[in-house]
């Protein structure tokens, strides 16, 4: 019986000792077995996952092990089990823990920094000093679910209250997994200056956080919204969450576009979203003098930057990392409002025990898939 000492549980969800989990081995080899059930400590709780989606960070860290950290070395093999968008039910209670009830629907942030480091005091816990370090004798009580400590593919993971956000019954499983998406944009477009209504985005690469930035950033009023990409279904789709111009890239110079959309101006800023070549020094001829640049995505090589246009221009560049400041709660808000559909990205989903074909579905981006929700529960409806 799941009885640990200060944790509270309750007669109506019973924990069980052991729980199923994916547990990846050598890289790309992810194999399904039971472990012991997470134990939370003082301000965490243990979350029943119902769902979590597919991120290409997943398929990074399960084929090359970056930017995954466990136990200060790479993941392979250290009985970890990635996964980090999912949302569920709280099933216990940590020590001393009174904001959250079991029973809450929740949907999670991925990071919970040390919060006693330079980065963590200033709110900026995604970049913290601490990242990683949580295992033997040097447990900075930082913790980055699926990264640095046990992620989502399981039947349940212990998180920080710092990370939980509570929903309502009205957000759908699969809706409640994208949240952390639309955290990310929100999070880029923060660190952007935060007010763009009436100023000109352009978001290149139409992936989940592209798509979702899209959405984010109409939201906030930016006018026009662009959006550039390679595939024609996706920008589809990005037209149904709002963007004002689409440029398939394969048919028209990026840059030329958005100098001809906008009058010559340029947009005041970018949120690089593809990580594809020459993508950063397109968008810095994409925005207007003294514009800003974010870059969400994660490339896979070096790439040449003209850095004398940006210092000529007094362009500004972020770089980002998940869903910082906060800006899960915002995204929820606007989702709970019907601000825009986050469900138009969800196009697949699939049984916990059917993991590594969707899997497949993601990587391989199998019937144009966008983002694949797996489900460990049947979904309510």
């Amino acid at each position: 019986m799941y009885a640990h000492p200060g944790v509270t549980t309750a007669p109506e969800m019973p924990v069980p000792e052991r729980m199923c989990a994916w547990v990846l081995g050598d890289p790309g080899a992810l194999h399904h077995t039971t472990k012991p059930t997470p134990v939370p400590r003082r301000g965490e709780v243990l979350v029943r996952i119902d769902a979590v989606a597919i991120c290409a960070t997943d398929l990074d860290v399960i084929a090359e092990g970056p930017p995954a950290l466990i136990e200060g070395g790479p993941p392979f093999n250290r009985n970890f089990t990635p996964g980090h968008e999912y949302m569920g039910t709280v099933a216990a209670l940590g020590p001393g823990v009174d904001e959250f009830a079991i029973g809450d629907r929740v949907t999670v942030e991925i990071h919970a920094g040390c919060g006693q480091c330079k980065r963590c005091r200033m709110g900026m816990y995604t970049s913290c000093l601490n990242y990683g370090l949580n295992y033997g004798d040097r447990d900075k009580g930082h913790r980055a679910n699926g990264f640095t400590t046990d992620g989502g593919f399981a039947d349940y993971a212990v998180n920080n209250i710092n990370t939980l956000i509570r929903i309502d019954d009205a957000m759908s499983d699969a809706e409640a997994t994208l949240v952390v998406t639309a955290g990310t944009s929100m999070y880029g477009l923060t660190e952007l200056g935060g007010l763009i209504a009436g100023e000109g985005v352009a978001i290149t690469g139409p992936g989940p956080i592209g798509l979702l930035g899209v959405a984010v950033a109409k939201a906030l009023g930016a006018s026009p919204v662009i959006l550039t990409g390679t595939r024609d279904a996706r920008l589809a789709v990005g037209r149904d969450l709002g963007a004002d111009h689409t440029v398939n890239v394969r048919e028209r110079d990026p840059v030329e576009a958005v100098a001809a959309i906008t009058d010559g101006h340029g947009v005041d800023y970018v949120v690089e979203c593809s990580g594809a070549p020459g993508a950063i020094d397109q968008a810095g001829r994409m925005v207007n003098r003294g514009g800003r640049i974010c870059l969400a995505a994660f490339p896979h090589d070096p790439d040449l930057i003209d850095v004398a246009h940006l210092v000529r221009n007094n362009i500004y560049i972020y770089g980002i990392r998940g869903e910082g400041r906060s800006a899960t709660h915002r995204a929820h808000a606007f989702m709970a409002q019907k601000r825009f559909d986050a469900t138009r990205i969800h196009t697949h989903s699939f049984a916990m025990d059917e993991l590594e074909t969707a899997l497949r579905y993601a990587r391989e981006r199998v019937e144009d898939a966008i983002k694949v929700v797996v489900h460990n529960r049947e979904p309510a409806g």
